[in-house]
């Protein structure tokens, strides 16, 4: 047995970080369109819903105005389509198309560091983009408080699950046309009754229910109380978005184990 098939349980920084360089690099390329994306859609929303519907339909929703509580929500919106998207297309082209991860794992990387790294690298980039709606809504009158320094942290977590989430879903479809039944049936009505444009508890009691178990309802619930104070369960939230990442990265990385090896 060589060194390296008795180290595989192990992971390797060394090889992580390689596989996180190379999509740096990648990165560089074309991050200056990523960024306007990221910057120009909570604007788009914050008009639309914020200061649209805020002004004509709602006023306050929770004691917050509609901007204010708009802003906060759209966060885990911008960290879902920045992680589990680029993390399914991404994943896929490379896979199947470029053959990339072939290359890759002809490298002393295997497929846990890999998919770590690949996991690593889109939550630190949706972690970043994620602030930005809360950064635009500050210029629509939301004023800065210190816990929004956790908001980065936040974000990241569960960024780390979604992305997970796509790495295994990309590892599971035989055609790229398949992701519209996770975006339609998955990511869409999580998205919608995350609490982003309107209370949950509004809801039916079954949803409300349901949305105790949706990852973006506690990253949208975490981001609010980072700006307008902090309750006692969100220790929980926090922690019920690290078990998602947890979990989600053992399902990636044995669903691509199964594509790449099995």
């Amino acid at each position: 047995m060589s060194e390296r098939e008795i180290g595989a349980r192990r992971l390797e920084p060394a090889a992580i970080a390689g596989v996180m360089s190379r999509e740096v690099a990648n990165f560089l390329t074309f991050w200056k369109a990523v960024t306007f994306s990221s910057v120009l859609e909570p604007i788009i929303y914050l008009l639309a819903f914020g200061l649209g519907l805020g002004a004509t339909l709602v006023d306050r929703v929770g004691g917050l105005s509609y901007v204010e509580f708009v802003g906060t929500g759209m966060v885990a919106t911008a960290v879902i389509f920045s992680s589990a998207l680029p993390a399914m297309f991404g994943t896929f082209v490379k896979e199947r198309f470029q053959r990339t991860y072939d290359a890759i794992l002809a490298a002393p990387v295997d497929v846990e560091e890999l998919v770590t790294a690949e996991m690593l690298w889109i939550g630190i980039r949706a972690g970043v983009y994620g602030c930005f709606p809360l950064l635009v809504t500050m210029l629509f009158g939301l004023d800065p408080a210190p816990g929004m320094l956790l908001v980065p942290l936040f974000c990241f977590v569960m960024a780390l699950g979604w992305a997970s989430f796509g790495i295994a879903v990309a590892a599971s479809v035989q055609k790229i046309d398949h992701f519209n039944y996770v975006t339609t049936l998955v990511i869409t009505p999580l998205f919608l009754v995350a609490g982003t444009f309107f209370p949950i508890d509004g809801l039916p009691e079954g949803l409300q229910v349901a949305a105790q178990f949706n990852p973006l309802h506690h990253l949208v619930e975490l981001v609010r109380h980072s700006a307008f104070g902090f309750e006692a369960t969100d220790l929980l939230r926090v922690g019920a978005l690290a078990v998602f990442a947890a979990v989600m990265w053992r399902i990636a990385v044995r669903r691509m184990e199964r594509r790449l090896i099995d």
